[in-house]
């Protein structure tokens, strides 16, 4: 794979790991005041983008969803999913990172 692709990889799941961050986050404040909240579907669609390990790690910390096995089993399923993609990405490419 070339270095750039790698680069440009890494970019975007630091960028989606922060977003993942600040949406949690952005939740919990609203729950707490009771001002509109980010959708369960919005969540769940950050941390398939790239944002579930940022994501799954924020709500354990803040106490956030930890009480919906929709979060606390989904996202570590999505993490799981997106580990083997990843390492057949990178069988597929021939290990060339």
């Amino acid at each position: 794979m070339p270095r750039i692709i790698y680069i440009l990889t890494c970019g975007y799941l630091l960028l989606a790991n922060l977003v993942a961050m600040l949406v949690t986050v952005v939740d919990k404040r609203a729950a707490e005041s009771g001002s509109r909240r980010v959708s369960e579907r919005a969540l769940l669609l950050v941390s398939l983008l790239g944002g579930s390990p940022a994501m799954y790690i924020t709500m354990r910390l803040i106490r956030h969803k930890t009480r919906h096995a929709l979060f606390m089993v989904g996202i570590p399923v999505i993490i799981v999913l997106q580990v083997v993609v990843a390492l057949f990405v990178y069988h597929v490419a021939g290990g060339a990172f």
